[in-house]
């Protein structure tokens, strides 16, 4: 069995994917530095795993030693001390590839020569990020689901000039940190979003359509298919103005059938987006989801 990689990882980006990242590589064993736009959103973010680790304790699901080596791991600096030799970057940021490339190219100053730079993006170009980052050969997408420290899949995408080796290197830190990883070509929407955001859009036309209601529709999805959560409650979950910014992506590359429903439109201008904010396709409270159609 080859030698694991002593991997020095930095996030950067502490949202809800961003900090789930850093949990998962931290859990696996690695140093993680966890960075965003300064250094108290970071510890932000380092909180929220904090919390999040406390409640597995508390639920017998993980030992209070485990925990604390985790978070002895587990550090929030800013951008430029957390890429500082990084062996591994992973920038979870908004879907925008000028913040992609800015983050990445900064990044690129200070991580370790070898260095990966891996981008979380659900549906942005790698062959285009890793170009205008210089290091096309070193530059993959690892596109993690929400929440990370949950989901077992890990979407590796590869740019043109992405390298045999990177793809090697990617693939084991995937198992090391516990996921299953796919590899697929790079192309708009890869494979999990060009399929989910069809679904999901679908979904938002029959609702629109008066076809059925929230709860109906996504029941439909759960029980006709066995999908674990229904298309409507996942596009809550992985934010609205995400699933908006990734249809408008399609569309413009990919044409019509990718057009944005014009009710995830008024959606997201209201500010429903999804659990975020409390409200979207449901409203969310503490104790549990609830259909806003009734």
């Amino acid at each position: 069995m080859a030698e694991r990689e002593a991997h020095v990882v930095a996030v950067l980006g502490a949202g809800t994917m961003g900090h789930g990242i850093a949990q998962v590589c931290a859990q696996a064993g690695f140093e993680t530095r966890l960075a965003d736009v300064d250094v108290p959103v970071a510890a932000a973010g380092r909180a929220k795993v904090e919390q999040t680790l406390a409640r597995l304790v508390g639920k017998g699901k993980l030992s209070a030693d485990a925990a604390a080596a985790t978070l002895g791991r587990l550090l929030a600096v800013d951008a430029d001390a957390a890429c500082a030799g990084a062996t591994i970057v992973v920038e979870a940021a908004p879907e925008k590839m000028e913040l992609k490339v800015d983050l990445l190219s900064r990044a690129a100053r200070h991580a370790d020569a070898r260095a990966l730079f891996a981008s979380n993006t659900s549906s942005l170009s790698i062959t285009e990020l890793g170009r205008r980052v210089g290091a096309p050969e070193r530059t993959i997408g690892a596109h993690f689901f929400n929440p990370p420290p949950v989901m077992e899949l890990l979407e590796l995408v590869r740019g043109v000039g992405t390298s045999d080796e990177t793809i090697d290197r990617a693939l084991a830190f995937a198992a090391a940190i516990g996921k299953t990883p796919i590899v697929i070509r790079d192309f708009p929407g890869f494979a999990t979003s060009r399929l989910g955001v069809c679904i999901g859009a679908e979904a938002i036309r029959m609702l629109e359509q008066g076809v059925g209601k929230v709860a109906d529709i996504d029941r439909a999805m759960e029980l006709g298919y066995r999908h674990p959560m229904g298309p409507l409650k996942l596009g809550d979950l992985v934010g609205l103005d995400v699933r908006l910014a990734i249809l408008e992506h399609l569309h413009e590359e990919l044409g019509e059938v990718f057009r944005p429903p014009a009710l995830l439109r008024q959606m997201v201008r209201a500010g429903r987006l999804g659990k975020k904010t409390g409200h979207g396709f449901y409203r969310w409270t503490d104790a549990g989801a609830e259909p806003s159609d009734g």
